[in-house]
């Protein structure tokens, strides 16, 4: 059961690389860091799942000190949590923005007893579920964003690099 969860994380790692590809973040350097976060959170996670014969899932928790390349995977995610609370308000978002990094940095330093970690990743699970699920019926427009300021933003990159 264990050993199942390293390819549904590397599915995990294939969505979040996809939304990272679509997603419509005004602040271009932001969207290429989060990009850059995701690329070596990613790099980490193989890089452990081919030179591990345990479960990714068993590597990282009883090797702490592997946050430090595949927390950058949940940075990218953090960030898009973010961007979402910022953009649209979202409730849930304002949990999770500080929650992953908090259990992130607990495993790292190992800080929480094993039922407060447990208590407050299934709040995590609970509240990504929600903002899943409030992200899959969510109307396309809003969700795109204003084009305009996109076209503004090119236009006066244009304009600072031909002057």
């Amino acid at each position: 059961m264990i050993k199942a969860l390293t390819p549904i994380y590397g599915c995990f790692c294939l969505a979040l690389g996809l939304s990272l590809a679509t997603i419509h973040i005004y602040m271009a350097i932001l969207h290429r860091l989060l990009q850059l976060f995701w690329i070596i959170g990613t790099i980490t996670t193989i890089i452990l799942a081919i030179n591990s014969s345990q479960s990714l899932l068993l590597v990282v928790y009883t090797n702490p000190i592997t946050i430090l390349g595949v927390g950058f995977t949940f940075a990218a995610l953090t960030g898009i949590y973010f961007k979402e609370a910022f953009c649209f308000n979202r409730l849930e978002t304002k949990f999770l923005t500080p929650l992953v990094p908090f259990l992130l940095l607990s495993h790292l330093v190992g800080f929480l007893s094993l039922e407060v970690k447990e208590f407050l990743l299934g709040i995590w699970a609970f509240l990504f579920i929600v903002f899943a699920m409030r992200k899959v019926f969510q109307a396309i427009p809003p969700d795109i964003g204003d084009k305009s300021v996109f076209e503004y933003l090119h236009k006066k990159q244009e304009e600072v690099a031909h002057s």
